[in-house]
């Protein structure tokens, strides 16, 4: 019967609270340095040298849409400059732009000019 009288009694006193747990002390952010403070000299740029002109040019027209087709195509128009049905461009005659035309020849119409 002293097992019963304990569990009784258990039930009648109120639960003992668990210690709430101690939060971590905020950190502090440290003072912004000021503006004018922070400046760096200024970076002289090189100025960057162009090839130069071969004389040799290449006329493209584009003839074909890129409606439907894949991004990587539709981009390389862009990069040629052209973008609109029937727009012409005088291009020089590179082998990045020719790798260009290449990939979209199927869209295009090329023209060699002097």
């Amino acid at each position: 019967m002293a097992e019963e009288e304990k569990k009784k009694a258990a039930k009648k006193a109120p639960a003992k609270k668990k210690p709430a747990a101690k939060k971590a002390p905020a950190k502090k952010e440290a003072p912004k340095a000021s503006k004018t403070a922070s400046k760096k000299a200024p970076v002289k740029k090189t100025p960057v040298k162009k090839a130069k002109p071969s004389g040799k040019t290449v006329t493209v027209t584009q003839i074909g849409s890129p409606i439907g087709r894949k991004a990587y195509q539709r981009a390389t128009l862009i990069g040629l400059g052209l973008n609109k049905m029937h727009r012409t461009r005088t291009l020089e005659d590179t082998p990045s732009v020719r790798g260009m035309i290449n990939k979209v020849s199927h869209l295009v119409k090329v023209v060699d000019a002097a």
